[in-house]
């Protein structure tokens, strides 16, 4: 089962290749979109938190200064007290506290203009620091109205006003610098998306390209494959499929080959052993197969494929392989219960793909008689009968149970070898059958009558390979309620 997966897996890993081929270069496009975008966010928050600090600066400090140093010079602010001095009447922690701002912005700017332009206004603050250690001085002192007046007329209002014309130009400059950078963000939108318009352009050629090289991959094999199967339903049995390739299609290749060679090989062996009549025809009907069903799946698959439902057409390949394997079970006659119950769940499971929207089924074959033996192709033509006898002429959705356990009456013998009988009921939900509908397909069933009713035939196949096998007291028995459903029971001896 491992090894199995390991090789379904092959197509879907070519379409997960496809897809990231596509959609890495999106992802680099978009990141390094992303990114640029972040770069140029990043640098406009610093020019608006920079503009915005210094505006209140721009607003209140020549303000506060004055209004604090001719407070300071009349003696309300009791700067000679240091016991009542206010927090708030302290320009010497005023223009330290603006002149720490304004270095933080001149270290984290990389304008020569804008670094020319706070240079000069941490300059003009050291100057201004120095008049008021001389105003303050005076005031300390006392006496000195009148000259601390003149000093506070003459060098700290025109100090504060050219700090405030220097913050002004400051924040002129940064506005220009967010201009550009502005411009930057705009030019950079557009060259962003010009390039992604032409990459995606370039992408889905792309995928157009490689959608149309994947879907020739899975299509063409399957077609020639269907031609193939087309001439071996025709009788030609010297047909064979070589792709080249390591895949499903492979494994569904050598599948057939070694279908139409076994079916070869048991068409000489009838000739051949034409004599012994009734072995030739148990193999015959044995190693029946419908070839329209392989080639209408493989149809299936091809229009899947199309549709892009690309999972779902590696699921019935799978299914199909599967069938195949089982159905071939290298030349044996007879297989285990086990092989039979997966054989029936792929053939549902590739016709629920076709009959998704009417049919669901459901199997429960006991655990304890998995490993017993069955003639192969027992089960599945029942199953099919019911899918296309009753579940499809039914309005509306349909169900398939197929259920399997020891007859209760079964006993070990001495030798410690089961005896009795395996008893399997195949039941459908669908149309059902009249009383005389009932009747004439119990007597095509038991060979009473010879009538050519698909309805009966794989049916009649069945009760016919019992009964050579095992003898009259095993076969089939069928119950059927017109519009209700019908069961099919079958009855084979322990092996």
């Amino acid at each position: 089962m491992k090894a199995e997966k390991k090789r379904g897996s092959k197509i879907q890993s070519k379409l997960i290749k496809y897809i990231w081929i596509c959609v890495i270069p999106l992802i680099i496009l978009f990141s390094i979109a992303i990114i640029r975008m972040y770069g140029f966010y990043q640098d406009y928050d610093l020019l608006v938190r920079n503009i915005t600090s210094a505006n209140e600066y721009n607003m209140s400090f020549k303000e506060s200064m004055d209004e604090m140093m001719y407070r300071i010079i009349i003696g309300s602010a009791n700067w000679t007290n240091a016991d009542e001095k206010l927090e708030n009447d302290d320009p010497k922690a005023l223009i330290a506290e603006a002149k720490e701002h304004f270095e933080e912005l001149r270290e984290k700017t990389t304008e020569d203009n804008v670094r020319t332009d706070l240079t000069a206004l941490i300059k003009l603050l050291e100057i201004l620091d120095e008049r008021v250690d001389d105003i303050l001085i005076n005031v300390e002192e006392g006496g000195h109205y009148d000259e601390n007046m003149e000093m506070l007329d003459m060098n700290i209002r025109t100090l504060t006003s050219l700090i405030q014309e220097d913050i002004q130009k400051y924040i002129y400059d940064e506005a220009q610098n967010m201009e550009m950078l502005r411009r930057q963000v705009a030019s950079s939108l557009l060259t962003t998306i010009r390039t992604m318009i032409i990459v995606l352009i370039i992408i889905l050629v792309v995928i157009y390209f490689l959608s149309r090289r994947l879907s020739e991959r899975i299509t063409e094999p399957i077609t020639e494959l269907v031609g193939m199967t087309e001439k071996f339903a025709g009788g030609d049995f010297t047909v064979s499929y070589h792709p080249d390739r390591d895949d499903e299609m492979k494994t569904l290749a050598d599948s057939f080959n070694s279908m139409v060679k076994e079916i070869e090989n048991l068409v000489e062996d009838i000739h051949r052993e034409q004599e012994n009549a009734k072995d030739a025809e148990l193999r015959l009907l044995q190693e029946q197969i419908n070839p329209h069903f392989l080639y209408n799946t493989l149809d299936a698959i091809i229009w899947m494929t199309e549709a892009g439902e690309n999972k779902k057409a590696i699921q019935i390949i799978q299914e199909l392989s599967s069938f195949f394997r089982i159905s071939l079970s290298k030349g044996e006659s007879e297989i285990t219960i086990r092989n039979e119950k997966e054989h029936v769940k792929n053939y549902l499971e590739i016709q629920r793909y076709r009959y998704q929207d009417i049919l669901d089924y459901e199997i429960d074959i006991a655990e304890d008689i998995l490993d017993y033996h069955i003639q192969k192709l027992t089960l599945q033509p029942i199953v099919e009968n019911a899918l296309y006898h009753g579940i499809k002429n039914k309005r509306g959705g349909g169900k398939i149970i197929v259920e399997g356990y020891l007859s209760k009456t079964d006993e070990k013998t001495a030798e410690g070898e089961a005896s009795g009988t395996i008893i399997f009921k195949v039941k459908d939900n669908g149309i059902g059958m009249n009383e005389e509908e009932l009747e004439k397909l119990r007597k095509l069933i038991s060979g009473e009558i010879t009538i050519d009713d698909k309805r009966g035939f794989g049916m009649a196949n069945v009760e016919k390979r019992i009964e050579m096998l095992y003898g009259e007291n095993f076969g089939l028995d069928v119950e059927s309620t017109y519009e209700e459903g019908t069961t099919v029971t079958v009855r084979i001896p322990i092996q």
